[in-house]
Order: structure tokens, then sequence, then C-alpha cells
């Protein structure tokens, strides 16, 4: 009994988690520090937590494939975006640059004919099972579910551009304070819609199969 409930409760722990250090420690730390130690010095330790965490997941889960790939593209985007120098409000926009060169990379996949929706679903199901994964990939041939992942590949390109252009637009218009305070509802409200739309987009295609 106490196994289960521990597993039932495993979802909302990892929602509070990713809440304190995607937004409460980056919040914290940059007030403590800004004051002391400049707004650039402040933003780049209150990047650390979510940099760390993002790799501490990547080692837990030991898995390389198309999705842990994203997953180290947007830590060594991130990472390049610290190092390089400027104002604040030049670290801040090059932050938005990893959503944008990921977008683009979702855009690009498209207009190579090899939406990258098709490879992130299969590296989702290669952890299910190799079954699922030759059913998946059998589908490949299939005129009507190419466009189906191209389509679902352009949202969520369109999405992710969309949503850094808005956040580059919202480093000019409010303090970093305030920024820090919005960014993470831009970004996982995106997310959020984009996943949202995504289900219910599966499940219309298949009510139409």
């Amino acid at each position: 009994m106490p196994g289960r409930l521990a597993r039932l409760r495993h979802p909302m722990t990892d929602i509070i988690v990713e809440i304190l250090i995607n937004f409460v420690l980056p919040l914290i730390i940059y007030d403590r520090v800004a004051p002391h130690q400049g707004d650039t010095v402040a933003l780049l330790a209150s990047s650390a937590p979510p940099i760390l965490w993002s790799i501490a997941e990547l080692l837990r889960h030991r898995r390389v494939d198309a999705l842990s790939l994203m997953v180290v593209a947007g830590i060594g985007l991130s990472l390049l975006a610290m190092l390089g120098g400027g104002s604040a409000k030049f670290l801040q926009l090059r932050e938005n640059l990893v959503s944008v060169i990921i977008g683009a990379a979702f855009l690009g996949s498209v207009a190579i004919g090899r939406p990258l929706i098709y490879q992130l679903a299969r590296a989702g199901l290669s952890r299910k099972s190799p079954e699922a994964v030759s059913e998946f990939e059998a589908l490949r041939e299939n005129a009507r579910f190419r466009r189906v992942m191209t389509l679902m590949t352009l949202v969520w390109g369109t999405g992710l551009v969309a949503s850094a252009l808005l956040a580059c637009i919202l480093v000019y218009t409010l303090s970093i304070h305030d920024y820090l305070i919005v960014s993470p509802f831009l970004n996982y409200g995106t997310m959020g819609a984009l996943t949202l739309w995504t289900f219910w987009y599966r499940r219309r295609v298949q009510r139409q199969s």
C-alpha cells in the first residue's frame, strides 16, 4: 500500500519540484544577488538551477534518443547564452534564442521532408515496446500519416518561435524581476497549449480513421 501511495504522489511531487527549480529558485536567487552583484551576474546565477536540473534529469534517465538529444541541445544553447558577454537585456534575449532555434529546427525538418514530431514520437514509443515502434514505423509510407506528422511539426515549430518572439518583446517592456515572474507562465503556457492541441488533434485524426 505505501508503495502505491508513493507512486500516486510521484507526478505531483515532480510538478512541485519543477516549479521550485524553474520558477521559485531563479526568482529568489536573482532578487538576492542583483543588489550586490548587478543584473547580469544575478541572471547568470538564477539560470543555474534549471540548467543543472535538466542535466541531472538527463543523467538519471540515461537514454540517448531524439528526445534526449533535444534536451541536450537546449542545455548546450542555454550554456552558450550564459557564456556570451553583454548587458542583462541581451542575456535575456540570448536565452530566448534557444526556443527560436528549436522552433526553427521543427520548421526546417518539415522543409527537408523529415518532420521532427515523427522522430520524437518514435523516441517516446521506444521507451514502451519494440512492437509499438514497429507498428509506428509501418505508417511512414502512408500519405495521410505523413500529412499529420507534417502539420503537427509545423504547429509546434510556429508555436515555439511565436512564444520566443513574444518573450523578446516582454524583455523590453518588463523589469527583469517581473519578467522572471511572467516568463515561466509564458513558457509553460506555450508547452501546455501545444501539448493539449496535440492530444486533441491526435484524437480527431483517430476518430476520422
